[in-house]
């Protein structure tokens, strides 16, 4: 579906990503986990056209173009980027109209949105800027939603949210890709990311250096020593 070959991306002279190669399957919930300054936001802006790497990026067999995000949306691919960034002064309903600004029918969208994020529908009228954390992740990936996606990428969407709300926004990229979407996520919590990802990547450095399922990356020792800070011992993890 969305087929990754040999991406490279440098800023300046520090090298960011090193010849990734990855596939996506169709459908399904791929997790990219690492540390920070692993390469994985700058990937996800690769592959959203806001950066020109090196290196090609196929979607349903065809080249997609570098450096032209409103072509990558218009493909059927969506950043929910890192930090929300939504439009603090623009209402509720506002964000989720610019985010289906190349659709015809936004109003059927909005419905969509308010279907699934009712606490947004009480909210419509309500300056974004003014919303909770949790409620801002919901408006930013109910307005990704907006452009009819066939895969959502999510940069980071638990950034900043209490533990308690982490667990809503993944039920909430489950329910998504139930829908049909498939998902790219780019989480540091990589228990909660590998806890729902069908497959997954880990970057390291600009690198991809495993990839595996998400249920068995959560029982590899390697994983568990680097990136879920417990110790596996008898078969069970312990803090």
């Amino acid at each position: 579906m969305l087929k990754i070959e040999n991406l490279s991306y440098a800023y300046g002279k520090i090298q960011a990503l090193r010849n990734i190669n990855l596939e996506l399957i169709e459908g399904k919930i791929t997790a990219i986990i690492g540390s920070n300054g692993a390469g994985k936001s700058t990937l996800m802006k690769c592959i959203a056209g806001l950066l020109k790497p090196e290196g090609e990026i196929y979607f349903e067999e065809k080249l997609l173009p570098k450096g032209m995000p409103h072509k990558i949306v218009q493909s059927g691919i969506v950043l929910v980027p890192e930090g929300r960034q939504i439009f603090p002064n623009l209402s509720v309903t506002e964000n989720l109209l610019m985010g289906g600004y190349c659709v015809k029918d936004r109003e059927s969208g909005i419905n969509r949105s308010f279907e699934m994020f009712p606490r947004l529908k009480e909210r419509k009228n309500q300056r974004a800027g003014t919303l909770s954390g949790g409620e801002q992740q919901m408006l930013a990936i109910a307005r990704g939603l907006m452009a009819n996606p066939k895969v959502l990428l999510l940069d980071e969407p638990s950034l900043g949210l209490a533990p308690i709300l982490i667990n809503d926004v993944m039920k909430y990229i489950c329910d998504i890709n139930e829908q049909g979407i498939t998902v790219l996520l780019v989480e540091q919590n990589a228990r909660k990311a590998l806890g729902i990802a069908h497959n997954a990547f880990v970057l390291e450095q600009g690198k991809i250096v495993k990839t595996g399922k998400g249920s068995e990356l959560l029982e590899d020792d390697s994983i568990i020593a680097a990136y879920l800070g417990t110790s596996k011992i008898k078969g069970k993890t312990s803090k």
